[in-house]
Formats: C-alpha cells, sequence, structure tokens
C-alpha cells in the first residue's frame, strides 16, 4: 500500500497549494472496536401498590425445653458473678456469627452443670455424637474451646 502526497508551488503567490492523492493507496486502516458493554438494571419484582415482603425476624436466642435431657456444645461459661447481661450479650454475638440455636442457662437448674455460671450453649441434641458432629461449625465460627456436654434437669 502507497500513499503520495504531491505539494507544488506553481504559482507566484505562495497561498495556493495543491495536495494530490493517489485513488488506489490509502493511509488509513479501518479498525473495528468492540461494541460498549450493556448493563441491565435489575428490574424489581413487586408490582405497583404491592410491598416486597419484609425481611426476615432477627434470630432469638434459644431456651433450653423444660424438664429435657440432651446434649448441647458448650460455647462459654460465664462466671454468675459477672452477671447474665454478660451471658446474653455473648450469646448474641455468637448468633450474629452465624451460630445456630444458641442460648443462655442458668447452671445452679441443672444436675449435671457446675452450678454458679451462666452457660451458653448451642443446639439441643438426643445423643452426644449428634452434639460431638456440630463442634466443628462451632470452630469455623472462631470459637475455640466448644466442647459437647450432657445436661440434665
Amino acid at each position: 500500500m502507497v500513499s503520495a502526497i504531491w505539494l507544488a508551488d506553481r504559482s507566484s503567490s505562495a497561498n495556493e497549494t495543491v495536495v494530490a492523492t493517489s485513488p488506489a493507496a490509502s493511509s488509513v486502516r479501518a479498525t473495528t472496536t468492540a461494541p460498549e458493554p450493556t448493563t441491565t438494571t435489575p428490574t424489581s419484582t413487586t408490582t405497583a401498590g404491592r410491598k416486597p415482603p419484609p425481611p426476615p425476624p432477627p434470630p432469638t436466642l434459644a431456651s433450653w425445653p423444660p424438664a429435657k435431657s440432651g446434649w448441647t456444645i458448650i460455647l462459654d461459661s460465664v462466671p454468675s458473678v459477672n452477671g447474665r447481661a454478660a451471658a446474653l450479650a455473648e450469646a448474641k454475638q455468637a448468633l450474629h456469627v452465624g451460630m445456630k440455636h444458641v442460648g443462655v442457662i442458668d447452671s445452679s437448674q441443672f444436675s449435671s452443670l457446675h452450678p454458679g455460671y451462666y452457660v451458653v450453649f448451642a443446639g439441643i441434641y438426643d445423643t452426644e455424637a449428634g452434639a460431638q458432629s456440630h463442634v466443628i461449625d462451632a470452630h469455623q465460627h472462631g470459637y475455640r474451646g466448644p466442647y459437647p456436654r450432657r445436661i440434665i434437669p
């Protein structure tokens, strides 16, 4: 591909310039650019007049069923002198990090536990194996020393 420009000054006037190009040659290349990406705005699935469903309620603390013997995972034991509020705050934190079926029991009300503590627990299981199989879940949520424990009223 060849292009040529011929400039000549054939007059006495310096303002006249002649430019010629060969019609078969061009230095311009055709380029193709990709189209601009398109984005779609999500559309609402609600229609006018209908409100979206409300968000699910925040998780609530579990209660140990009255007169229930079973197994659980102990996340922490807070001395009673520190107050129930400290144990409740820790239980709510466990819910916040994704633990399920978390609650607080007063160890003085259960014969299988040492009195004088508020126990933060996770889960209610019929067997030790059932509780043991969920200890890894507590580890994955940041608890260093969770362990299964039998709860007897």
